[in-house]
């Protein structure tokens, strides 16, 4: 890459530098120059990527601890079993390779739960999913969801869970009901934090109970698609990796999110006229180490609860991603633009400073 670059800006600088009476030596001092800053400004892309892009997930970064016992990963042995950690309810296939929530059969119902209560304040769950199956585009449904709540093994209507649930809701919607709200795209992730008094409202695909979304295009893909939700210090960050590049793409990142310890993880799915596979590969949870609190909070009798939605949203009901950090691509592009557009000001300067010089010599013989 660098070669192909280098070769275009030895291109560029000679059709600058053509008609003009340069020495050899400026012509070979500005190509050097600006292959020297290409090569740093990769370096350093390259560097901002690595930051950027997989600090978020990387598991084997200082400060993640992944907690087993909270954690769901092949090969699934003895998962709803009495002595397992997980439980299973419902339509629920466990393979060697995935836990299969659904198949794509119309009116099924399956979830898996963690059988003991997380007391972990700051973590990031990561989720490896699969949604496929043999319905056209807008012929499948219904999705799936990763929970955090009070209530746990409780087969429902809210894709494939109970109702006015307490804590928080992460859902992978695949089919639209509400076809008047023309501003959404599916699949869509729909975010809701529930205190136990909300319901959800299917005819409107949760809008009105939504706290943050977005379109997600994660579908019938040949390629791994993860998702990831970290809560920290009051801060809510959803992201999700489905494009094939290893780069995450920000769903939605919120402050003034409450959610207490002591309440289960886990993941539904379900089908209704429509059909899909609903597979999950695993479930990772890693905890945090970040500094405590100033003051000790017992985080155990918190209420569910978000300060602020009105600024959450994208306009009415999302649609899009919410803006976050410039990946390391973007941000090389930026830097490579910018130096660029230097050098080349630079050289059209020295030439057009040659040329005044060459024209008041003229003037002066």
């Amino acid at each position: 890459m660098i070669s192909i670059i280098a070769s275009g800006l030895r291109f560029a600088v000679r059709r600058v530098f053509r008609g003009s009476q340069v020495s050899e030596g400026l012509y070979s001092l500005a190509t050097s120059m600006a292959q020297t800053i290409v090569i740093c400004v990769l370096l350093v892309s390259a560097l901002l990527r690595s930051v950027n892009g997989d600090q978020l997930r990387d598991p084997g970064l200082p400060g993640q601890y992944m907690k087993r016992e909270f954690s769901l990963v092949k090969p699934y042995q003895g998962v709803g079993a009495a002595s397992s950690l997980w439980d299973i309810a419902g339509s629920v296939i466990v393979s060697s390779n995935h836990l299969r929530l659904t198949s794509d059969h119309q009116s099924q119902q399956g979830a898996v739960w963690n059988t003991m209560p997380s007391y972990v304040t700051d973590w990031e769950l990561q989720v490896h999913f699969k949604l496929h199956g043999s319905g056209k585009k807008g012929l499948h449904g219904d999705g799936f969801a990763i929970w955090y709540t009070k209530e746990k093994l409780q087969l429902g209507t809210v894709f494939g869970s109970t109702d006015m649930f307490s804590g928080l809701g992460i859902f992978v919607d695949t089919y639209k009901n509400d076809f008047d709200n023309q501003e959404r795209s599916f699949p869509y992730i729909s975010i809701m934090v529930n205190n136990g008094s909300l319901k959800y409202d299917h005819g409107k695909d949760g809008k009105s109970t939504e706290i943050a979304g977005c379109y997600a295009d994660v579908r019938n893909k040949n390629f791994d698609t993860f998702l990831s939700i970290r809560f920290s210090k009051r801060r809510l960050t959803v992201m999700l990796n489905a494009d094939n590049n290893g780069e995450w793409k920000e769903c939605a990142d919120m402050m003034g999110v409450h959610l207490p310890t002591g309440y289960y993880f886990g993941a539904s799915a379900t089908t209704g006229d429509l059909s899909d596979n609903h597979d999950i590969i695993f479930l990772k949870l890693f905890e945090l180490t970040v500094p405590p609190d100033p003051e000790p909070v017992d985080y155990s009798k918190v209420v569910p609860s978000v300060e602020s939605i009105q600024h959450l949203h994208d306009g009415e009901g999302g649609g899009a991603y919410r803006g976050g950090p410039m990946t390391g691509w973007n941000v090389f592009l930026l830097l490579l633009c910018a130096l660029l557009g230097i050098i080349v000001c630079a050289i059209v300067g020295v030439v057009v400073f040659q040329k005044h010089q060459e024209q008041s010599r003229k003037r002066f013989y």
